[in-house]
């Protein structure tokens, strides 16, 4: 009885995916370990400051090529509309990416002369270059995550994550400083292309056609405007804290946050990446995506809670031993920020039902008055000390979060089962 159970759980799409994905995460997070290392002993504060500069910027202008949300639409959209949303989007991507890579390159002179440093201007310019490559994997990785084969996607991520690393570390050995970084970059984003294309058929057109071009902007703008709030809650209390409390309390407060989010939110990410592609598989069976949803949820919860309250109660005593002594006064902010990861696992599988059955505008509504509660939370709670503001993120995620997923999955499930009930193939839009 016991060894069916086993065989049936290994058995489980979802559960493959979720393990595929992790597998390669952990291999991401060993290569990342030997470059952090290498980068920490051989690379000047000035090469430091130009990589977070570098990697800022890509970071904020990769949301604005609607990788997310063109992604997401070809996961969830229905079967008939697959190839012809396949064929806009590639163009859709084209054109995003060409303008998001002219524009980096335009403001990488703005950038370099508000930095006093005019190093920055070439280095930005060719890592815009990978934009320009977006286009020709973004549709395979969206039609190949639609088909719950995310083995390809994790294998995708290791082998780049390997090559990467490794570029970082020979390059940075050779003295190459910025560079280094950033030939990683361009040179290791080819391998997205070779292994998508390897392991999916569908191929760019080479008629320029937008044809359904609206579903996928009017779906993806919302969460272009997600991720834009993301990134700025994602940077808010850093600028609040850094022009409030100072360098010192900022550096306190960032290792607490990244000591207290790094493994518990890698772990989130890799359920929630595979439960997407696993409910938009059955969304228009009422029964089947029900079942999905909690079924997975369920798992992400049993597995994900009691690693973060083990981390939580154990800080006191891994803190000290791994990261000196000098690092114990974050302790009691880590584990604030450590437990407000536990709402952010409903609310983050709420986004992803309503996502999957196009209520793209709800979560971007919800998500702006997050911003609102969680910004004022922080400007008020700065003005007494550090641990107040650790404190303002966790009760602004325990008390704004769950009362979103609780409403979010009651209204999703009843307008899944309203679309269900009047047409389970072809749904109203």
């Amino acid at each position: 009885m016991l060894i069916h159970q086993f065989r049936e759980l290994f058995s489980n799409r979802f559960l493959q995916n979720v393990g595929w994905l992790g597998a390669a995460e952990l291999i991401n997070r060993v290569f990342r370990l030997g470059t952090t290392v290498t980068l920490a002993r051989l690379f000047t504060t000035q090469d430091y400051g130009l990589m977070a500069i570098l990697y800022t910027a890509f970071d904020f202008a990769t949301v604005f090529t609607l990788r997310g949300g063109i992604g997401a639409k070809l996961i969830q959209a229905d079967k008939q509309d697959v190839d012809i949303l396949a064929d806009t989007a590639f163009w859709i991507n084209v054109i995003l990416c060409g303008f998001v890579f002219v524009i980096q390159c335009a403001i990488a002179f703005p950038i370099a002369q508000f930095y006093n440093n005019q190093q920055l201007v070439l280095p930005l310019c060719v890592a815009a270059s990978v934009y320009l490559m977006s286009p020709f994997y973004i549709v395979h990785s969206a039609l190949i995550e639609r088909e719950n084969r995310l083995k390809v996607i994790a294998l995708c991520t290791a082998v780049h994550s390997i090559l990467n690393n490794l570029a970082i570390v020979a390059f940075t050995l050779l003295g190459w400083g910025i560079w280094a970084i950033v030939w990683a970059m361009v040179l290791t984003t080819p391998i997205w292309i070779v292994i998508t294309w390897r392991n999916q058929a569908w191929r760019p057109p080479r008629r320029f056609q937008l044809e359904q071009w609206q579903n996928i902007v009017n779906f993806g703008k919302n969460l272009l405007g997600v991720e834009l709030l993301n990134k700025l809650r994602g940077n808010f209390d850093y600028l609040v804290v850094g022009r409030f409390l100072g360098v010192e309390a900022l550096g306190l407060y960032y290792f607490a946050f990244n000591a207290g989010l790094g493994i518990s939110m890698n772990v989130i990410n890799t359920f929630m990446s595979a439960l997407y592609p696993h409910i938009c598989e059955v969304r228009h069976q009422y029964d089947q995506f029900r079942q999905r949803y909690y079924q997975s949820l369920k798992k992400v919860a049993i597995i994900a809670i009691p690693l973060i309250l083990i981390q939580s109660l154990l800080a006191s005593f891994y803190v000290p031993i791994i990261f000196g002594e000098r690092w114990v006064p974050a302790i009691p902010i880590l584990i604030m920020i450590c437990l407000s990861v536990i709402p952010r696992i409903f609310s983050w599988a709420t986004y992803l039902l309503l996502n999957a059955i196009d209520k793209t505008h709800i979560t971007l509504y919800v998500d702006i008055g997050f911003t609102v509660i969680f910004a004022a939370s922080i400007l008020i709670a700065v003005q007494v000390n550090l641990y107040w503001v650790a404190a303002a993120v966790l009760f602004s995620h325990l008390i704004v979060l769950p009362i979103f997923a609780v409403l979010g999955n009651r209204y999703g499930l009843t307008e899944r089962l309203h679309f269900s009930s009047l047409d389970p193939v072809h749904p109203p839009r």
